[in-house]
Order: structure tokens, then sequence, then C-alpha cells
């Protein structure tokens, strides 16, 4: 891909400044073999939602398997004139050699837990920051923009449109694999269906209708291009005046005597619905009743909302800028963390204290369950955990309130899922590439599992995001430590 400079970019190299002089200080301090483990979690859910998404895990996976450093990068290091010869060497060698976990691709996810954790040499594991939070905060900020899309349309098609507003090609094409997976019905960008094997969607453009005389020229000789697949856009010039009446026209005209149907209008501008409540009017008087009605226009899940409430006769919703860029909160505030670094062969956990409560860390290793009602399959709650507790479902749990530690629960009939599933095992990748249709297939599964009041847009229900007893304790115990570092509880 041409990015305008004469350059192959090596995403190896794509990294905070500060990942690669600290990695040169471990380097000298002689830590290279020192084994650390950070956590990838977020603090807020993007427009105060009940819920985010999981995605960009495929790529991540990429990503990882390709880390390597040329001659060429190797050589732009050095003239920085900030590196031991050493530590160049060690980078003209670099083999990635880390086990990383990760939640799979479509999960709803929730503030506070650890939605990626990579464990091994600590150089290795911090020269990834950067990659790990771009690649997952972008896909998972996307999906769960579309999502939130989606479920407004009550079932009605969402198509993404976005190609043009989003910020550069790679926001482009993995926004619209993000976007499918979270439930759009299909892409306008070609490439990311060629790549991702998504369905791509499109009528016309207001350019096509004027490049021919008249409108009724513009839609004729369209009809008779696709027969099959006819969808005329209709407000380029006033929609119910001309536009509708010359779609039924060339209908009756062209298509119905091949046997053919118009199959959709789209109307780009106005009062949508006042426009598509006209407009489907005069199409089922003239007999068109299976003719779709498509409406665009900087459409989110608000005005979506909005326009059903008033009686608007959609049957979809084609969606550009608002979704690509998740335009009214375009930052997803995933975060990675030190937990954890060994020292002679033992984890010591590691804690992020901090004048922002919000900016305290969950010290040492951690896995995180979810915990499903066996009887409904509706979730209850997640629970983080240290690394090796054991969840025994035989017996009744007890959940509490990290902060209000009086609010608990007793879960009886459960069952506990890891979240966190392996990608790498010492730099290998060992899991099989999953289609996307499965991907979005389990997305949609995963979110039937939740409860309803986590999916409304304005004041959801808090979900519980809870700490096992001995992740609360050893949590409890740095926090009453008044020295600075770590000192053991």
């Amino acid at each position: 891909m041409s990015n305008g400079w004469d350059h192959d970019i090596n995403l190896s190299m794509l990294t905070d400044f500060y990942e690669l002089t600290m990695s040169n200080a471990y380097y000298k301090q002689g830590m290279v073999d020192t084994i650390a483990v950070f956590d990838m979690f977020f603090r807020d859910i993007p427009e105060r939602g009940g819920f985010a998404i999981m995605a960009g895990v495929e790529q991540l996976v990429e990503y990882l398997s390709n880390l390597h450093f040329s001659e060429e990068d190797l050589a732009y290091l050095e003239s920085l004139d900030q590196f031991d010869s050493d530590f160049l060497d060690y980078l003209r060698h670099f083999t990635f050699d880390c086990d990383v976990w990760a939640v799979p691709e479509g999960t709803p996810i929730f503030p506070g837990e650890p939605i990626v954790k990579v464990k091994g040499p600590i150089i290795q594991a911090q020269m990834v920051e950067t990659m790990v939070l771009l690649t997952i905060n972008h896909q998972s900020l996307i999906a769960t923009k579309s999502s939130r899309i989606v479920r407004a349309a009550e079932g009605r098609g969402i198509l993404e449109f976005g190609a043009r507003r989003a910020q550069g090609s790679d926001a482009s094409i993995l926004g619209a694999r993000a976007a499918y997976i979270a439930g759009v019905a299909g892409t306008s960008c070609t490439v990311a269906g060629e790549i991702f094997k998504i369905p791509v969607l499109g009528t016309m453009a207001h350019s096509w209708v004027q490049a021919f005389s008249t409108e009724y020229q513009a839609f004729a000789a369209y009809a008779t291009a696709y027969p099959d697949d006819c969808q005329l856009l209709v407000d380029t010039y006033n929609t119910l005046r001309c536009g509708v009446p010359n779609a039924i026209k060339v209908s009756r005209d062209i298509l119905e005597p091949q046997g053919k149907r118009l199959k959709a209008i789209r109307i780009d501008s106005g009062d949508l619905a006042y426009l598509s409540i006209r407009a489907r009017e005069m199409l089922d008087e003239a007999g068109l009743n299976d003719c779709k009605i498509t409406v665009s226009s900087a459409i989110d899940e608000y005005l979506i909302r909005d326009l059903l409430h008033q009686g608007a006769q959609v049957d979809s919703f084609g969606v550009g800028e608002r979704l690509i860029t998740s335009r009214a909160e375009p930052v997803f505030s995933g975060v990675y963390k030190l937990s954890g670094i060994e020292s002679k062969g033992v984890m010591e956990p590691r804690m992020k204290l901090s004048d922002n409560p919000e900016k305290v860390t969950n010290p040492g290793e951690k896995e995180v369950y979810r915990l499903f009602n066996k009887e409904t399959g509706q979730v209850e709650a997640d629970l983080i955990t240290l690394y090796g507790e054991v969840i025994d479902e035989s017996k009744p749990l007890t959940i509490f309130d990290p902060l209000h530690t009086w609010k608990r629960k007793t879960l009886t009939n459960f069952r506990a899922e890891p979240l966190l599933k392996p990608l790498f095992s010492k730099g290998a990748p060992c899991e099989e590439k999953r289609d996307i249709e499965e991907i979005r297939s389990f997305c949609r599964d995963q979110l039937d599992s939740l409860w309803d009041s986590l999916k409304r847009f304005e004041n959801p229900q808090e979900y519980y995001v809870d700490l096992s007893v001995d992740l609360w304790s050893l949590k409890e115990s740095f926090l009453r430590q008044e020295s600075c570092g770590w000192a053991k509880p």
C-alpha cells in the first residue's frame, strides 16, 4: 500500500519512542531475561454505554507474528545516538518469545478487566505496548459504536458507508471489519469486502444522475445496466416531485416488461421521516410494495431511534462518518500497565497508585471469569482473580463490590467461563484464525446473554466487575502501604 513516502513500513517500529529507550535501559541493567506481566484494560465505555465489544485480535496476532527489525530500521535507530551497540545487536536478532492471552473478538467487555495479557521478557512485553493498544482500541471503538447503531435499527439493515470519511485507509478497512463483526449488514468499502469477505453494498451517487440530461434518463440507464439489482437515488433534485415518480416510471417502462422489480430507492437529504412516509405511500400506490427504502445523511443511533419513533418507513440505513469515526466519542480508553515482575522465580505483584483514583490499577498476574446463570444462560457478573485461583462451581460463590464491599451477592447455580484465551505460547501462535462469520455470530450470541438494562443508550445499568477476595486483599495491602514502590505485604 502506498502511503505517500518511499519506505516500506515495518510495524515493529510503530512504537512510542520511550518503549525503545526503556528497552535499551533494561538491556543495560541486565534485565533481558526478566519476566514481566502487562495487562491491557480500558477505563470508560464510550458514550457512557453499558458495554463495549472486543475487536482487533486477528490483526494483533498478525502483528505479533511478524516482529523483526531490518538493517534499515537499525541504521535509523543508530543515527539517533540514543542506543548502545549491544542493544541494537539484540534487536538485530530479535525474536518474540512471550505468552499472550486475549478476550475473543465479539465478546462484550467492561472497564477495569484485563482484555489482553502479555507475559514474557520485559523488553519484548514493553516494546509491543503501542501496537497492542492501537489495534485493540480502534476496532473495539468501532465495533462498540456499530453495535449501538445496529440495536437502534431494531432489525433493519445497517450499511456501513464511511470509507471516504475515515481517518486514513487502515481506519476505513479495519473499521469496516469491526462494524461487520458488530452486526452491520455490509460495507461500501470494496477492498474490505475483498480482504475479509464482507458483503459489499451500494447504490449510486448524485453525480450519476447529474451526468444525464434528465433524472429519468439516468434512472433508465441504470435500470438497463442493473435490472436485477436496481436501486435508485431519488433526492438529487426533488424527492417527491420528480425522484420517486421517475423511479416508478422507470420500473414500469423498463423493469416490469422484463419481469423485474425495482429493488430499492435511497433518500439522502431532507426530512427523512416525512419523505420516507410519503415515498412509501407513492410506491405502494404504484404496486411497488416490495420496493425497499434506504435513507442516509449523517445518521447515528439517536437519529435512527427518533426516525422510527416518528413512524419513518425505512428498511435500511446507510451510516457513514458517525460510525466509522465514532464521532460522538472517537477515543477508546485502553491502557497497558505492568502488573507483575519476576524475581528469583517468584512473580511479584506491581500496582500503579495515583492521585486520580480511576488510574489506580489492580496488582498481580490475573485471570478473568464471566459468571453465567446456568438456568437462564444470562450473565451474572465478571470476576477478576489472581492467577491460579480456582472457582469451584459446585459451591456457592459470594461476590462483592470492590468499593462498596457491603454490596454482596451469592451465586449458586452458575458457570464460570475464563475470558482470556491463549493467543501465543513462547512466541508461537496457538489459536486458529476464526472466520469472520463465526466471529459475527459469536458476537450476536454473546449480546443475547446480556441484561436488557445494559443495552439502554442513556443510563444503562452498571455491570458488575468484581475482585476475588485474594485479589481485593492484595490491592488493599498496597493501598495501605506508606512507602513508594513495592514491599511484600
